[in-house]
């Protein structure tokens, strides 16, 4: 059976509640909708309150709260964390700030443009509200383009100034078996008072986070460098078996691999697809595996997909079909398992949108799991 869970447009707010134990507790504040869902599902999950609150939630100047709130969501997310530390729980934000800003194909206006402002927003919140832990998750070129290595460095010693101690890495999303080459900044955070309140020692050299700790495949750079299809002629409908020169663990990493696994053709989604009004007949030319093109890109079904990046022209083509990829097909690419449908009432485009925002499931699974594995070691006697 399908699961459509409830969100508006790319980017939410979430009160997620959960009771691992039953003696503590660990409440996530997300801002990111796939990381909410990731967090949640996969890996705490046992009772969840979503609270969906738009993007403005960071300035109260251009919202209002919706009518079940009789206060700013500043002071409701107030309200919310005063509860939760009084039943002793364990406090965390979780957040994927816009990104466009600072993505090399993306609008690249770094921290003064209309999503870039949004990370420091983030931030604000995180040092005025002072969770245990946080989670901050970005593009790749905010360290690596100098500009906004600047700004980045400066978030992080605005979080150690408010007691943080952080550890942030690069991850790809191939090495936790995903079939996509997508790396993504992510940052995390404990706050020093954390481990006094559980007789812990502070750390002194910055936090340790074992980042590859449930990784599933090791260096990406290792992972590409295997013997992989490039290319070969598009046939419609053809049928190709899985290439001897690529070792045979890395099937998992394949196209074809979570196509069938996700039973994409007889999913939900399986039909939200935009049709091509212009270039069908280039379409057709293009081999199956070229990915070369600065917009149409035909993925091979028997590797890893490009970065899931839908926007700005960027147009990701079906192996061995003459259509652009399906909701279902790029939910898949994503490691999004195949209970989980966007509903029928959300655009086309935002859903496209959302997928191609969203951390892969299986990536922030294990940077959640390897996260409750390092509080439990804290708040163990």
């Amino acid at each position: 059976m399908s699961v459509v869970l409830p969100f508006s447009f790319t980017r939410i707010i979430a009160l997620i509640i959960f009771h691992f134990n039953r003696k503590k507790g660990i409440t996530i504040f997300c801002y990111s909708f796939f990381i909410t869902c990731y967090f949640s599902v996969f890996l705490f999950a046992i009772s969840i309150a979503l609270v969906t609150i738009f993007p403005q939630f960071f300035d109260d100047t251009f919202c209002h709260p919706p009518s079940f709130f009789t206060c700013s969501y500043t002071a409701f997310l107030q309200h919310s964390i005063h509860l939760e530390r009084n039943a002793g729980n364990i406090i965390g934000f979780v957040g994927g700030p816009p990104c466009p800003d600072f993505s090399i194909a993306g609008k690249n206006r770094g921290r003064n443009g209309e999503n870039g402002i949004l990370a420091q927003s983030y931030v604000d919140l995180i040092t005025q509200f002072l969770p245990d832990f946080f989670v901050f998750e970005n593009v790749k070129g905010l360290v690596k383009t100098e500009r906004h290595r600047v700004y980045f460095d400066e978030l992080k010693q605005q979080l150690q100034g408010a007691g943080y101690h952080i550890s942030d890495h690069v991850l790809n999303a191939l090495s936790f078996g995903v079939p996509q080459d997508r790396d993504r900044i992510i940052l995390v955070g404990i706050h020093q008072n954390f481990y006094i309140r559980n007789h812990k020692a502070v750390p002194v050299e910055g936090l340790q986070f074992p980042w590859l700790q449930h990784a599933v495949f090791g260096n990406p750079e290792v992972i590409k460098a295997e013997g992989w299809k490039t290319a070969d002629p598009f046939r419609e409908n053809s049928n190709r078996y899985f290439p001897r020169q690529t070792p045979n663990p890395y099937r998992e990493l394949c196209v074809e691999t979570w196509f069938r696994r996700n039973h994409v053709d007889n999913h939900p989604n399986a039909n939200d697809v935009f049709h091509v009004k212009q270039g069908l007949q280039k379409m057709q030319t293009i081999p199956e595996g070229d990915v070369s093109g600065k917009s149409f890109k035909r993925l091979h079904r028997w590797r890893y997909s490009p970065t899931a990046a839908y926007g700005n022209n960027e147009v990701h083509l079906h192996p061995y079909r003459v259509r652009r990829l399906s909701v279902a097909e790029s939910m898949a690419i994503q490691s999004i398992p195949d209970w989980f449908t966007l509903p029928a009432n959300m655009t086309l485009s935002n859903k496209f949108k959302v997928i191609g925002n969203g951390v892969p499931v299986l990536m922030a699974t294990a940077i959640a799991q390897t996260l409750s594995e390092l509080l439990d070691e804290i708040v163990a006697n």
